[in-house]
């Protein structure tokens, strides 16, 4: 049985190879897949979650490259349909000098916005612990209507809904469409995980009492709000709080929100009751994990046990015990470069740090039945 199931778009992201230089100044890209809730299914399975995809592709070479890079990391994509009706989405990315990134996208619609309600296995949402999806797919017909059938069918199933009102006005009519969009996926949600400036975009503040205070819906359990350097603040119906967030030189922040979102998901599949615990969620948000180097091209061969802390924008930047800083992260083998810092002793290439174990092994998978 799958546990988690992550619905949306699945694309492939074209990545510069070099930082500072928009799409006009940039020479040369490495392919690599993308999408939010494809990253969130990849984590969680790193996590140690059984996960799967939901969504859909075109029937070309680039859809098939997405299929294997979900498959080859143990994402179940039984689900995942593929269609000539439409082109698979294409993303080219530019890299700031400060580490974030400009898009641009190929593909109107691209595939993935003609998932139907008829494309949605039912029997496997049933069988789900959790539904995760994000606000992409519901900016146009019919994926609209599919990503709410979808989170209808899995409250009615009893799993809890989670929602990354991911921000990108490019593919709304305008702003105050994917304000009304957006707003409709806080709607079906339990946990909600929003930056900053989605705040602000919805609400016209970046005040966290402004999340409780116009987002909060009767279906909300928990909104952690994320503000970069600054960390994450949770809010639940019952208290609220801050966890800090470590210092670093951000050089890519693609994807960085989606590995944050995995880790809090997988957090709390192995620990329910810390939404009403508040010591347990603090835990949630800052938790140790163990894990080994991996190249671009497969396992490394040496272990590595690794501290890392899910705090704001940054996620799995693993220390070594020596103090080394790994040079690259590429988050679940998709290929996006995340939260990357630099250290006097780099390792030479780039370099992934696998979670393994969470809370130090010590949380053993529970359902969400106490909601």
């Amino acid at each position: 049985m799958t546990d988690a199931i992550c619905l949306g778009e699945l694309l492939v992201d074209f990545v510069p190879t070099e930082t500072g230089k928009d799409l006009i100044e940039a020479s040369t890209f490495k392919k690599a897949a993308g999408g939010a809730p494809a990253n969130v299914a990849v984590g969680l399975k790193r996590l140690g979650i059984s996960s799967g995809f939901m969504g859909k592709v075109g029937a070309d070479p680039f859809g098939r490259f997405l299929a294997r890079t979900l498959e080859a990391d143990g994402v179940d994509i039984s689900t995942l349909r593929h269609t000539d009706d439409a082109p698979t989405g294409l993303a080219f990315v530019s890299l700031r000098a400060d580490g974030d990134r400009d898009f641009f996208f190929f593909g109107n619609p691209s595939a993935d916005k003609t998932l139907s309600p008829a494309d949605i296995d039912l029997s496997a949402i049933g069988r789900c612990k959790l539904l995760h999806f994000g606000s992409i797919s519901l900016s146009m017909e019919p994926a609209r209507s599919a990503t709410l059938y979808a989170a209808d069918a899995a409250r009615e199933a009893g799993a809890i809904i989670s929602y990354d009102p991911n921000l990108r006005l490019a593919f709304w009519d305008d702003a105050d469409a994917a304000r009304e969009g957006i707003k409709a996926g806080l709607e079906k949600a339990d946990i909600v995980k929003i930056s900053e400036d989605e705040l602000f975009f919805l609400t016209g503040a970046n005040k966290p009492e402004r999340a409780r205070d116009q987002l909060w819906t009767e279906r909300t359990k928990l909104m952690i709000v994320t503000a970069g350097d600054t960390g994450s603040i949770y809010i639940t119906s019952d208290f609220m709080g801050s966890v800090p967030s470590f210092k670093v030189k951000a050089v890519d922040a693609t994807g960085a929100g989606d590995a944050f979102t995995a880790g809090l998901l997988a957090g709390l599949l192995n620990q329910p009751n810390a939404i009403r615990n508040e010591s347990m969620l603090r835990g949630v948000c800052h938790f140790r994990q163990r894990g080994r180097r991996v190249d671009d091209h497969g396992p490394g061969r040496d272990p590595v046990a690794a501290d890392a802390v899910i705090r704001g924008r940054i996620f799995g930047n693993a220390r070594e015990p020596t103090g080394r800083v790994r040079h690259r992260m590429h988050f679940a083998g998709l290929g996006f470069p995340h939260g990357l810092r630099k250290g006097k002793n780099m390792t030479s290439g780039p370099h992934i740090t696998t979670p393994r174990e969470v809370f130090d092994g010590s949380c053993r998978r529970r359902q969400f039945d106490q909601f």
